[in-house]
């Protein structure tokens, strides 16, 4: 006999008419709030897998998972406007999954890109986060960790197989990531390719990439403190990679003295951004989520 999928496929439409897709891991559980994903900029709902089953079926108490993937990522449709790849889009395509799914309340993982569509739910609808992880973004995004990304989405080579996207990845990342492991690595790279007529090819809309051309990134980005005050008020952890080039100590340092109540972890051996399946993450993370929702629960009359 069969046993139970990992998870569920779901589709909804977006405002505009776009066919975008999540995944679903578990079921819901009375009082206990569900877990939302948010990938980084070119990635998908695969990054969370692991995690994602951790959470929906080892942790105590389990939890409902939901990985969403952005237009133009994963198996959400490809957007024939790539202006509407930006994080204010995505969070509004989001907020409509959330509606579809009629989820009021969640605690939130974001890695990178999936950090920002944070801040701005946090700013725009600050009811709906229970809890918050940051993983390895914040407020403030360093030009060089953007220009690195930059350099090498526009210079990727294309992998002949599973094992040569290994061995590349491992070139490109291997001295920041020196502390994972082949299986790590597999499970990494399985989740930014897909194959497409017998070729490994990256996971997401090309057009994506037009939204780095011009941007100078010898400027000063953009910070965003004024979402980051939303979060105040809500649990919040921030994941940082001991060798991240896009999120620095003295970011990490500013978030906790403007949230006190924040917890922090940093991830040794990682850069930008942390597997989160690695590194006993999954465990501390559950942790954390238990712990946010016991300080969020009404006090007994």
């Amino acid at each position: 006999m069969a046993g139970k999928p990992d998870f569920s496929d779901f589709y909804y439409t977006a405002t505009d008419g776009l066919r975008l897709h999540a995944r679903i891991y578990g079921d819901t559980i009375d009082d206990i709030a569900p877990v939302v994903c948010l990938a980084g900029f070119t990635r998908n709902a695969r990054d969370f897998h692991e995690l994602a089953l951790y959470l929906s079926r080892k942790a105590r108490p389990r939890r409902k998972v939901i990985a969403f993937d952005y237009r133009g990522r994963g198996q959400s449709a490809y957007d024939s406007d790539w202006h509407n790849y930006n994080v204010a889009t995505e969070t509004t395509d989001i907020l409509t999954g959330l509606t579809v799914l009629e989820i009021e309340h969640a605690a939130f993982i974001g890695t990178s890109r999936g950090g920002l569509v944070i801040h701005l739910l946090a700013a725009l609808r600050p009811s709906l986060l229970q809890a918050v992880v940051l993983n390895d973004i914040g407020p403030v995004i360093e030009g060089e960790g953007l220009a690195h990304i930059r350099a090498y989405l526009e210079n990727a080579p294309h992998p002949k197989d599973i094992d040569d996207a290994v061995v590349i990845q491992q070139a490109v990342h291997g001295q920041a990531f020196s502390a994972l492991i082949r299986e790590d690595w597999l499970r990494f790279v399985k989740a930014i390719y897909r194959e497409n007529d017998g070729k490994m090819v990256p996971d997401f809309d090309p057009s994506l990439l037009k939204t780095f051309a011009d941007a100078d990134l010898s400027v000063p980005l953009p910070e965003l403190w004024p979402q980051f005050e939303s979060l105040i008020q809500i649990p919040l952890l921030v994941i940082r990679g001991e060798n991240s080039k896009l999120l620095s100590p003295a970011t990490v340092q500013e978030m906790l003295r403007r949230h006190p109540g924040a917890r922090t972890l940093t991830v040794s051996g990682q850069g930008h951004a942390p597997l989160l399946e690695t590194a006993a993450l999954p465990r501390q993370i559950a942790s954390f989520l238990n712990r946010a929702s016991d300080m969020t629960k009404p006090a007994v009359q």
